[in-house]
């Protein structure tokens, strides 16, 4: 009787550390329409069966969250020679709303050296990803940790991206549309605060 009361409660703390741990993970994204999104730029967003889509051209669509330590993870694909990024800690720049983030981009690109893994500052590769393990019009899960100047990248599962910076705090996650012809989709977009 002994025996299977304590195999009963170690199920029981399982199970609930398991719901406890799940329920940490915020969706960004309802599958459904562009509720807590804000569109700048050219790129046109949609969603098609569940899936958020951008094509078009340049342009950043921002989640209404904002966040400094967290942890972020999605599925994305990216046509052929498309361009594309998961931004986080970013904000539209105030001179030009339209023009690219000032904040951390996790790259979303197969066909250039700072490839999908690479983490970008407006305009410069800076952390190195030391693989590509992606290619085009493939689904593929990012998941990233940023915790003070702490940054880490996996792709599908494995570690592919350390860096320590400071230069951005706080601010959005976003995602990229940037050259016409492209299209960018992403799904299953979610995020827990870290302390």
């Amino acid at each position: 009787m002994k025996i299977r009361l304590t195999l009963f409660v170690v199920v029981f703390m399982f199970l609930f550390a398991g719901q406890a741990e799940a329920k940490k993970w915020k969706s960004l994204f309802n599958g459904k329409d562009l509720k807590g999104w804000t569109v700048h730029g050219k790129a046109v967003w949609s969603v098609k069966d569940g899936v958020l889509v951008g094509e078009g051209g340049m342009g950043h669509i921002y989640t209404d969250v904002a966040c400094t330590n967290f942890e972020a993870k999605g599925m994305f694909k990216v046509s052929t020679k498309g361009n594309s990024g998961f931004y986080f800690r970013a904000n539209p720049p105030a001179d030009n709303i339209d023009g690219f983030p000032r904040g951390y981009e996790a790259q979303i690109c197969h066909s250039q050296d700072a490839y999908t893994g690479w983490l970008w500052k407006p305009g410069k590769p800076t952390g190195k990803a030391t693989e590509l393990l992606t290619k085009d019009n493939e689904w593929f899960e990012y998941h990233i940790k940023a915790i003070g100047d702490h940054i880490q990248f996996w792709i599908n599962g494995k570690l592919v991206m350390i860096y320590d910076d400071k230069e951005y705090t706080t601010g959005h996650f976003a995602i990229q549309g940037h050259n016409p012809g492209m299209k960018i989709e992403a799904k299953e977009l979610y995020y827990k605060e870290l302390k």
